[in-house]
């Protein structure tokens, strides 16, 4: 085993072409695959995207390795893909009514359970053979892949650390992400997850889609938000390792596992623009209102991974970090809405302000299309009689995976111990304040 894969390093930029080698000279100068690669190496390009993509939007890696990947893909058998599911699944395998749902955190199990087994299916939402729309997964822990590999074909997965670090040994280096980190995988690249601090508990946004990009700031200018200098990409690192391994890939909806004989981590260089990456959510720079009105919460999107539709995400990545709140005459938490996106929430740490009882770190919850929520009636009383003087938002991190698709449960969000019950109470009562005989508050 190489030392390199047991520490990590970064390169800094989001969407750049980068170039990192292991050995001294495994990279290529000139060309991408030349008649014989220095140390023995086989040159292999992963493509990321149609190779008629234009240039601003072509996304492609050239990898210098040991061996080539088809050495790392033997005969793939189904196996049981646990609590794992993907669009289109069968309409009728949520049970829960319709309604807006809310879920307590699940404890860790006792069992061991790698990433592979750990992946529990909430919602999925569109199709993903036809590469639309997307799932969300609550991931729990408890045990490190040890001669265990994970590829998905399916769609890039982003991974939100909520409880403990992980470790993600990639093909193209190391990356590590603890609680209020978020780390990205495109889709067909191999990993191995690790635990770094005890067992673990996270979200994943699985985007069947177009990959994720920064979104356009357009009235905001050049500056704010996610800025791409703080998107940190590995260096390289490899593996020369013989020994019986196993291979998971997710393809077509469907859980595959193959037998090799090595380890398939074992990119000596790469250069190119396909690559994981990760990004510390407390590094993002939130604007807002200065005066009055509550904003679109799509001032807060991170990342974004457009449809065909200009304007309309396949998914958004949207969090809600520390800040100042300060507007006058306003009732200053998320209003009473309804939207044409579905939202899957989750609480990494913190209180969130719409929801101050009830919804807490580790949970989750999902307004679906078109199905009416905003703040409980605690929130509404409170916001409503506060004195609005500037207020730091502190100590909290919540975020959303938001998509164009409705988002249908699956049988194990449905009949899930932790799912509150409860939870449309929450805003019965409200009160009448309705009276025309009174104009003014």
């Amino acid at each position: 085993m190489k030392d390199g894969l047991t520490t990590t390093k970064y390169m800094s930029g989001f969407g750049n072409s980068f170039e990192t080698e292991a050995l001294p000279g495994a990279l290529p100068v000139g060309r991408n695959s030349p008649q014989k690669c220095n140390y023995g190496l086989y040159a292999e390009q992963l493509s990321g995207s149609a190779f008629t993509m234009p240039q601003s939007t072509n996304k492609r890696s050239w990898m210098y390795r040991i061996r080539p990947s088809v050495k790392h893909s033997g005969r793939f058998a189904k196996v049981d893909m646990n609590h794992l599911r993907s669009a289109p699944q069968a309409r009728d395998e949520g049970t829960l009514p319709l309604s807006q749902n809310r879920w307590g955190p699940v404890p860790l199990p006792q069992t061991p359970m790698t990433f592979v087994q750990g992946m529990h299916t909430m919602t999925t939402a569109g199709d993903a053979d036809a590469r639309a729309g997307m799932g969300a997964h609550l991931l729990l822990v408890t045990k490190s892949m040890e001669n265990e590999y994970f590829s998905n074909a399916d769609g890039e997965m982003l991974i939100v650390a909520q409880l403990n670090s992980l470790r993600f040994v990639t093909e193209f280096g190391v990356l590590e992400i603890s609680p209020g980190e978020i780390c990205v995988i495109p889709r067909g690249v191999t990993f191995r997850c690790e635990l770094v601090n005890g067992p673990a508990r996270g979200y994943i946004c699985e985007n069947y889609g177009s990959s994720f990009i920064l979104p356009d700031r357009g009235p905001i200018g050049a500056n704010c938000l996610a800025n791409p200098r703080d998107f940190l990409a590995p260096v390289a690192a490899y593996e020369d390792r013989e020994e019986l391994s196993h291979l998971y890939m997710k393809w077509g909806g469907e859980l595959f596992r193959a037998e090799i004989g090595q380890s398939p981590l074992d990119v000596v260089a790469w250069h190119g623009n396909y690559a994981p990456y990760k990004y510390d959510l407390r590094l993002f720079s939130p604007v807002g209102a200065v005066l009055y009105d509550h904003p679109d919460p799509s001032i807060y999107t991170v990342l974004t991974a457009p449809s065909e539709t200009h304007g309309t995400a396949n998914v958004d990545f949207v969090i809600f970090p520390e800040r100042w709140s300060v507007a006058e005459n306003t009732f200053r938490p998320p209003w009473y809405h309804r939207n044409i996106m579905s939202e899957f929430m989750g609480l990494i740490y913190g209180v969130y302000d719409a929801k101050p009882e009830g919804f807490v770190p580790g949970g989750m919850s999902l307004h679906n299309s078109m199905i009416a929520h905003g703040p409980d009636e605690q929130s509404f009383e409170g916001a409503s009689n506060a004195d609005l003087k500037p207020v730091k938002m502190s100590g909290s991190l919540a975020f959303m995976f938001e998509t164009r698709f409705p988002q249908r449960l699956t049988a194990y969000a449905s009949k899930l111990a932790t799912l509150d019950e409860t939870y449309v109470d929450c805003w019965q009562g409200l009160r009448k304040n309705f009276n025309p005989a009174r104009r003014d508050p």
